[in-house]
């Protein structure tokens, strides 16, 4: 299971609103100079990714939750969007290519595949989005921001 921490923005009937921070890279070790993954991540403005989940506990904003997502619905998910539309190029491409014996067709053959082949994944993506198995669950949930008081200690007296 893919997990990741999340902060509740909101809680309305059982949905919750929550905002997932991204990461600045693998932080798995020193080498940031030569770093692709922190390279790439310098020259993508930082976003956030809100999400919502059924859960009928009651969350209050600010309050983080770990949610997860089984890590054979998310290869397929990327399978789908990644290998569908670079598929539908390939046989755009060669189809056009075998029948107009170009390279102009070809690339237009390829250029139709891949958009078709997009629009394609894009209306299967939709249902598989309703399935559960697709759906991020709840794994944890931490306290809210409310439940901790700090109180200064009091000064023993002698």
């Amino acid at each position: 299971m893919m997990k990741e921490w999340a902060t509740v923005v909101s809680w309305q009937q059982g949905v919750a609103l929550l905002r997932c921070e991204p990461k600045a890279g693998c932080g798995s070790c020193k080498a940031r100079s030569g770093c692709g993954t922190r390279a790439l991540n310098e020259l993508v403005p930082e976003t956030e990714h809100q999400l919502q989940v059924q859960i009928e506990q009651p969350l209050e904003p600010g309050q983080r939750v770990e949610v997860g997502i089984t890590e054979g619905s998310l290869l397929r998910s990327a399978m789908l969007v990644y290998l569908t539309p670079l598929l539908g190029m390939m046989l755009g491409g060669g189809a056009l290519q075998l029948w107009l014996a170009t390279d102009g067709a070809a690339a237009l053959g390829a250029l139709f595949g891949g958009v078709g082949a997009f629009l394609l994944a894009r209306k299967l993506a939709r249902r598989l989005g309703e399935q559960d198995a697709y759906q991020p669950v709840v794994l944890q949930i931490g306290l809210p921001p409310t439940a901790l008081r700090l109180q200064p200690e009091s000064p023993l007296s002698d």
